[in-house]
């Protein structure tokens, strides 16, 4: 079902972690993603709200008529020097797709990003997952022959970065 309604995108509250949690492993199941070695089995999945809470790091939601529906956020790349970020657990529920909000997402993450002082942003992701391949193409992102730093998604193999 499409509606007019506007979906709105907002720092993420406390009270909504169960709902990206499940929007997450929902979008990860429905992708045929391993549950090893992804965000699937991040521990911080459960408690996103806190996870983002600490210096430079951010995470949004998308929400639509009072429900999330989607989410992604930056975050320092663990295993880096500090002026490369990570966009992570960029996830929408299949209401929020194709409606621009990923472009609109990654603009506010970027946007925020470079506030905070980072000068890259690395993302990964998976290779059939060609509809946020383009998106992230789209948005300014090449490929990279190997990972950087050291996210824990070891099953993750296509990376990408950005210079902000």
């Amino acid at each position: 079902m499409i509606t007019s309604a506007p979906f709105i995108i907002r720092p993420i509250e406390q009270e909504d972690n169960s709902a990206i949690a499940k929007i997450i492993r929902d979008v990860l199941i429905e992708f045929g993603v391993p549950k090893i070695g992804t965000a699937y089995e991040d521990k911080t999945l459960d408690c996103m709200f806190e996870t983002y809470q600490q210096e430079k790091h951010q995470y949004y939601v998308v929400e639509h008529l009072g429900n999330v529906v989607g989410g992604g956020g930056i975050a320092p790349l663990q295993g880096t020097d500090d002026s490369i970020c990570e966009l992570q657990k960029m996830y929408f529920s299949p209401i929020a797709r194709g409606k621009r909000l990923g472009s609109e997402m990654i603009k506010k993450c970027l946007s925020n990003a470079k506030d905070l002082g980072f000068e890259k942003c690395y993302l990964e992701t998976m290779p059939y997952m060609e509809t946020a391949r383009l998106l992230y193409k789209k948005n300014g992102f090449t490929p990279l022959e190997k990972p950087l730093g050291n996210t824990g998604h070891y099953s993750c193999n296509v990376w990408m970065i950005k210079n902000l």
